[in-house]
Parts: structure tokens; sequence; C-alpha cells
């Protein structure tokens, strides 16, 4: 026997699997809300970022962002919660990282967007005295090129533990606050090129704007170490200076 519905009775049904539907989306739009509780706080954005670049203790994040240890690290649980950052443990101390991949190219897909629709970031960039938005970039492409015929001096502009988790071949580590102790070593007329944690870190358009100041022929990076890593480019690690053999360009 067949069983033909009425209209009405294939109304309630299939508005109770809608409702099911809905139920079960909302559900998954409430797990996406877990991240966005990240990237509500800027401290927190400014704590992925530093992550993105190495492992912190929580002592060593509170001095890069100002903050007691305390408030870095109800920050970090909820950034834990959320499964954006691990842990590991050495001795007595617990080191914070960036739980992959991923989530660097979420921070910098969220930077990309700000600069792209936001046109405060723009205007705040362009205020600053280095002109950080504006500064003449080098592309990776051009400056694996260069690295190759060997006429450029690459510099890595970043806090000395930052260059150690991981940096460009052949560069050089000089943090930005050392850097006008050092200006005599470089030769004018060699290029230099300074990178650091990305398109809206400041530290490689203030080394460029110090070294043009100074008579240096400089540019900056496109990007940042993060962007590096994630097109799949050679990563040095340690405090040598690393001569690895670079890729042929496609």
């Amino acid at each position: 026997m067949v069983s033909v519905l009425h209209p009405l009775d294939k109304c309630v049904i299939y508005g109770y699997m809608d409702y099911q539907m809905t139920g079960e989306q909302a559900d998954l739009y409430e797990q996406l809300a877990r991240i966005g509780k990240v990237v509500v706080h800027p401290k927190r954005i400014e704590l992925l970022d530093l992550l993105c670049q190495s492992e912190r203790s929580v002592d060593a994040l509170a001095a890069a962002t100002d903050l007691k240890m305390t408030t870095v690290s109800a920050h970090l649980q909820v950034m834990r919660q959320a499964r954006l950052v691990e842990t590991r443990r050495e001795a007595n101390h617990v080191f914070y990282k960036a739980a992959g991949e991923e989530v660097c190219r979420f921070v910098a897909a969220l930077g990309d967007l700000a600069r792209a629709r936001l046109a405060e970031v723009k205007q705040i960039l362009s205020e600053i005295g280095t002109q950080a938005d504006t500064s003449e970039r080098i592309s990776r492409e051009e400056l694996l090129s260069r690295v190759r015929t060997g006429d450029v001096v690459v510099l890595d502009v970043r806090p000395a533990e930052e260059y150690e988790a991981g940096h460009v071949p052949g560069a050089v580590s000089l943090p930005l606050e050392h850097l006008e102790a050092r200006l005599n070593e470089f030769d004018p007329e060699v290029e230099i090129v300074a990178y650091c944690r990305g398109p809206l870190c400041l530290l490689a358009p203030q080394a460029v704007a110090t070294l043009r100041e100074h008579g240096r022929k400089a540019r900056c990076l496109e990007d940042g170490m993060p962007e590096w890593r994630q097109a799949n480019l050679p990563v040095a690690v340690g405090s040598e200076v690393s001569r690895s053999r670079w890729p042929d360009l496609k």
C-alpha cells in the first residue's frame, strides 16, 4: 500500500528537517566563534603573531607585549581552548607555539583583510614615520635571484630568538636596536634587503629608513618569515649564517 502524504504533512516534516539542519548549522558557527573569541582582543592577535615567529615561554611573551604574566596566561588559555596554540614542557618551563601553519596563515589572512578593507589601517601605516605600507618592497622571487648572484645582503631584523627559530638562508641576524651601531659594516654600493614578521610589522621598514638615512641602498622584503615558510621556501635554523643552496626559480 502506497502512502501519500498530505501537502500539510509534507510542510511539517520538511520544516522539521530544515529546523534540524539549522540547529546543526548553528552548532557549527558556535565552533567557529571559538576562534572569533581569540581575535576579538588585539593582544591575543599580537601573541599569535609572536608565536608564529617562534615558540616562547609565558615570561618571554609578557616581556614582548608589556603585559603581566597572569594576563598573558589568561589570554593563552583562551587561545589554547580554541586549539590555536600548543605547549611543550621543558623541566619547569612551559613553552607555547602556534598549533600549525594554518594558524599562521589565518593570522596573515587577517592582516591582508584588514589592509584591504580598513582604511584606518592604511592611514596608520602611512602616518608612521617609516611609511611602512608604502616602502618599496622586493618580491621573494627577486630576492632568491639576487642572493644567487651574491649582490645583496639580507638582514633579519627580528629579535635573535626568532632568527634562531627559522630564517632566510644566508640572512644575517641584526636586531633593529643594534643596527645603527653596525652601519659601517655595510658597503654603500651593495643593496640591503631587510625582513621581519610580515607586512604589518614595522621592524624592517624602520631598518630600511635608518639605512637610507645613512646613505645605504635598502629595501624591504614584500612580506615576512611566516609567508616565506608558507611558500615552502628554504628555511635555516640556529644562530649560524647558512649558505644553503637556493632553489632554481621556475
